[in-house]
């Protein structure tokens, strides 16, 4: 006879950061019960994804390419100009945009999932992680899609491959655990004021220009110092490098950053385990 494992859960006005040990017992606890319903909603989530959308995985496809072909354009045009990258440029941008989607897609997650489960998460009680995992897992297929893509532009700009590449996940996961990390930080926040869904909006369009996506990392000026500073700048960057060069341009970088997106990633991961009943109960009074 099968026996199944209980838990006594004890609700009190006592905050769980004076018992840190306790706090990360239950938040791991909460974790491995989350997962059977964080692959329900993620199966959910994919379905709607694509059930009432003409152009389907093409979504995934358009915004690089189109954003490539126009630059490339715009270039060659000499409309732009755009520095010597190592890659062809447009295989640059679709590669960089590809990787900055992904980083968005991260960030913007966690604040889509409370904002969707909200009815969900007033009348039933369940591990709040799931709602993350299931945005993760979200992130991680709609970036296997794009990988088709990245395939096509080995192919056809018969880019050589490095044996560095099968390290490129590494970098690609800490590039979306510092997305997750500030969605993660906003997420209670943008779910109780439209202004922080809105500002983001605009903040992610400085945030790209701040990015070399479009462009190489300058190395002078001071634009090359905010640049340089930018968190997700040695992240796509070691990304890129690895599946391309098989050379890391910012190793000093890389580490801080993801040192920052892996510690960002765990604060946050409290915050949002803390924010969580203040959130329910002020969406569904």
């Amino acid at each position: 006879m099968q026996k199944r494992s209980q838990f006594l859960v004890i609700y009190t006005s006592e905050s769980l950061l004076r018992h840190p040990l306790l706090l990360f017992k239950q938040m791991w606890r909460d974790l491995l019960a989350s997962r059977g319903l964080a692959w329900r909603l993620l199966v959910r989530d994919i379905s709607a994804q694509y059930r009432k959308s003409f152009l389907g995985i093409l979504w995934a496809f358009l915004p690089p390419v189109a954003t490539a072909v126009g630059l490339t354009l715009a270039n060659n045009a000499k409309v732009i100009n755009i520095s010597a990258t190592d890659l062809p440029y447009p295989a640059y941008v679709m590669l960089s945009m590809t990787l900055w989607q992904t980083f968005v897609e991260a960030l913007n997650g966690p604040m889509e999932a409370i904002t969707k489960a909200k009815v969900m998460l007033a009348k039933i009680n369940f591990p709040r992680e799931a709602l993350i995992l299931a945005q993760l897992g979200q992130v991680f297929f709609n970036f296997g899609i794009k990988l088709i893509l990245i395939a096509g532009l080995f192919i056809a700009f018969r880019m050589p491959l490095h044996w560095t590449i099968i390290l490129a996940p590494v970098a690609l996961i800490h590039l979306i655990a510092l997305g997750t990390f500030f969605g993660m930080m906003l997420a209670p926040l943008g779910v109780l004021y439209n202004d922080v869904s809105k500002g983001m909006t605009f903040i992610v369009g400085i945030w790209l220009l701040l990015t070399p996506v479009i462009y190489p990392i300058p190395s002078e000026g001071i634009f090359g110092a905010i640049v340089r500073l930018n968190p997700v700048t040695p992240l796509i960057a070691t990304t890129r490098d690895l599946a391309t060069k098989g050379v890391v341009s910012e190793p000093v970088g890389f580490w801080i950053a993801s040192g920052i997106a892996l510690g960002g990633l765990l604060v946050s991961w409290v915050v949002y385990r803390l924010a969580m009943p203040f959130i329910i109960e002020r969406t569904s009074a």
